[in-house]
């Protein structure tokens, strides 16, 4: 547990001491918030953070994306057994491999075919394990570029790639991270025959309000953006992009999977729809199995180095044991490789947001993350 005093004595010895430029930080229940920003957009000191400073929010886009899959689930257009190739016939007749540590050459078919509700818990078969040597992952992380949007092929090119790489797991069976939320995106795309941009404009931000979320960021708006940094050997920055480089322009592959720029007030108002049971978004029932673990216990126990022993709902984490003091059962939300973090509590009424431009080393959350936690849960 953390002895601050103040949302920035959190941040502050992050910052000041090294290596992460800045953070814009959130933590609320109900309408009452407290609001720290500290430190700058650059490593190079700039321009100051502020409150509606623009950052590239990586994973917890997921969440967003999920909940545009439950609107279409709503009107019916879609359903939670629907299997996904009456959309995505590429995916058609998907095969598994015999042994996820052996070739990918040897292979099974599925025994099932994949529904939407497997790729809304990340369990369709394609994705992260916690062993990335995998032969399997390999192609698959390849179909990625998280500082590249711009460097990923159309969702077309990319879902054809996707096809011809063998399930690690067959549906259902395992808990995988990331290549869901991307199917999703493709998956929203083909149901509605528009672009995610401008799905998620018309079903999500511009219902909440969300002026500053979206794929890109206009060039009257990138003196709020800040640039993006990853960690060196030596445990310094190392600059990814800046204002005017990859979210400079719409992507060809808009990515389910982490390819929102957002700001602290933004994705408070998507966690204030989900907290206020879903209006004008969702139904107060999508809301609830959004939110709702929907993992195995042996699920669970494999994707412990992503979740940390905590479950999963459509798109984020779910907090099914308090192994530490922040951790609340049905605390909802989910971390961004980028250097961000977002959860709410619907028991309580909380909501804790923190955005940074120093990405993630791996899959643990750097300290900043947990002394952020700690205190939203003194």
């Amino acid at each position: 547990m953390t002895d601050a005093t103040s949302l920035p004595d959190v941040l502050a010895p992050h910052v000041t001491k090294g290596p992460v430029p800045g953070a814009v930080a959130l933590v609320a229940r109900g309408d009452r918030s407290e609001v720290a920003a500290v430190g700058y957009a650059d490593a190079e000191g700039t321009a100051p953070l502020v409150r509606d400073s623009i950052f590239r929010i990586a994973s917890i886009t997921k969440p967003i994306v999920a909940a545009a899959v439950l609107a279409l689930v709503e009107e019916g257009r879609i359903a939670l057994d629907s299997p996904i190739a009456h959309w995505l016939p590429e995916l058609a007749s998907p095969t598994v491999v015999r042994d996820p540590a052996g070739p990918v050459e040897d292979v099974l078919p599925a025994v099932r075919p994949i529904t939407v509700l497997d790729v809304l818990t990340s369990r369709a078969g394609w994705g992260f394990s916690s062993d990335f040597s995998l032969p399997a992952l390999q192609p698959v992380f390849a179909l990625m570029d998280p500082f590249g949007p711009q460097r990923v092929p159309e969702p077309d090119t990319w879902l054809a790639a996707l096809a011809r790489i063998p399930l690690l797991h067959q549906p259902g069976e395992a808990w995988l991270y990331n290549t869901c939320s991307d199917l999703q995106g493709v998956l929203i795309s083909r149901v509605t025959g528009t672009s995610l941009p401008d799905f998620l404009a018309e079903r999500i931000f511009e219902p909440l309000g969300m002026k500053d979320t979206g794929f890109e960021v206009p060039a009257a708006e990138r003196g709020r953006f800040t640039s993006q940094y990853r960690p060196t050997a030596d445990g310094g920055a190392e600059r990814v992009d800046t204002p005017d480089g990859q979210w400079s322009g719409l992507p060809a592959f808009p990515s389910g999977a982490g390819g929102l720029v957002s700001t602290v007030d933004d994705w408070w108002a998507f966690a204030r729809m989900l907290l206020a049971g879903g209006g004008p978004v969702l139904s107060a029932e999508s809301v609830r199995l959004m939110t709702t673990d929907h993992l195995t216990l042996a699920q669970r126990t494999a994707s412990d180095l992503f979740t940390e022993g905590q479950g999963w709902g459509f798109g984020g984490s779910v907090d099914v044991e308090p192994r530490e003091p922040w951790q609340v059962p049905g605390r909802y939300g989910w971390v961004g490789g980028s250097g961000t973090a977002a959860h709410l509590t619907p028991s309580t009424g909380a909501v804790s947001i923190l955005l940074t431009q120093y990405a993630m080393a791996g899959p643990t959350p750097p300290r900043i993350m947990r002394d952020f936690w700690a205190y939203a849960a003194s």
